[in-house]
């Protein structure tokens, strides 16, 4: 467990993830640093699921600056997928069930009852929450479907972040499509690593993802510096007044601070 929030029921605590694989191992312009891009891909540890709660795919950036000022951006798909290890699932309803034993006591304590005579002393509400408690708060290994997050990033030396959506939307379908794209996986990762150059300042790029062609565009010398993140989030996010007042502080020099769960 990455957190000591044991009050959390065993589904809602996170646990410490890991990079499984990167490609390609290093390269000099751009050491790869496991420990930001674990951080950065899961900064809150690894979360399980189970077939009742929202597994929609969700997509963040972040950027890794170094000490010389030098900038990549990382764009980050996480989904979940089905664990199929009978180890995890039976170590997952063991904490159930350690878990549910710890608010069965508390419930007892709350009602000042002994544990012989819990069924004739707790009230009809401790009775009642308990109930509900058992039943939106467990998981049960021969009915229950238990899932964990995992995520795919693509780090690029620009933040061409539609594009870099796109691909890894398409390439998250084309694992878990039934029927398999015409290539191997592989191929479209090794395409888009080393055969997609970045397009010259003032130019389009089009280039073919698993199903899709992508395009990125990167401004010119005279323009404004490449912003692909659209504004509608913005504005969904802040609202119309707190980023009129974000935009002034900024026209003024003001330091910023921007704080979010």
């Amino acid at each position: 467990v990455a957190g000591e929030n044991f009050d959390q029921s065993p589904i809602r605590r996170t646990f410490k993830s890991k990079v499984l694989a990167h490609y390609p191992q290093n390269i000099e312009w751009n050491p790869f640093d496991q420990d930001a891009v674990n951080m950065l891909c899961m900064p809150k540890g690894l979360s399980f699921r189970t077939q009742a709660d929202n597994r929609d795919p969700q997509l963040h950036s972040f950027i890794i600056t170094r000490e010389d000022g030098s900038r990549t951006y990382g764009f980050v798909l996480t989904f979940y997928e089905e664990v199929t290890s009978k180890q995890i699932c039976t170590a997952m309803q063991t904490l159930y069930q350690m878990h549910n034993a710890e608010q069965y006591s508390s419930v007892c304590a709350s009602s000042s009852c002994s544990m012989d005579s819990l069924a004739s002393s707790i009230d009809e509400g401790d009775a009642t929450s308990l109930a509900k408690l058992q039943r939106y708060n467990s998981y049960d290994i021969s009915r229950d479907t238990l899932y964990v997050s995992k995520c795919i990033c693509l780090i690029t030396p620009l933040p061409f972040m539609q594009a870099c959506k796109k691909f890894l939307v398409q390439l998250y379908k084309a694992v878990t499509s039934q029927q398999p794209p015409p290539l191997p996986l592989e191929s479209y990762i090794h395409n888009i690593l080393y055969e997609v150059p970045l397009p010259p300042p003032g130019r389009s790029l089009k280039f073919y993802g698993v199903y899709e062609p992508i395009i990125c565009q990167r401004p010119g010398p005279n323009e404004l510096p490449l912003s692909d993140y659209p504004l509608r989030e913005v504005f969904e996010l802040l609202g119309l007044e707190n980023l009129v007042q974000v935009f002034t502080c900024v026209l003024l020099e003001m330091q910023i601070l921007l704080y979010s769960q």
